[in-house]
């Protein structure tokens, strides 16, 4: 994370700032001064999940914006455990290879 390597949405971070952390105060500091990406728009998002078939895919409004996101900020590419939105990283070639 020191590297700047690393660029979160800030969608992510209030879903994460909803549940339970541990060292919560530092560990939203720490997301806060992440690099960020590109933040779509709705109508942005609703082109894309047209523009890609991503409807009925498994994947809810926050995983469209953020492939909206990925899509629209040069370079990055998506991380996830979550297996729908995984697949479908993979498909539009976002998909980030860690070890």
């Amino acid at each position: 994370m020191e590297s700047g390597q690393i660029a979160i949405h800030p969608y992510v971070i209030a879903e994460l700032a909803l549940g339970s952390l541990h060292d919560r105060i530092n560990t939203l500091a720490v997301m806060d001064k992440l690099a960020g990406v590109i933040v779509a728009s709705r109508f942005e998002v609703r082109r894309m999940i047209e523009a890609h078939s991503l409807y009925s895919r498994g994947i809810g409004l926050t995983d469209a914006h953020l492939i909206a996101s990925c899509l629209m900020t040069p370079g990055i590419k998506l991380w996830s455990h979550d297996r729908a939105l995984r697949n479908i990283a993979i498909t539009l070639g976002l998909h980030a290879h860690l070890p």
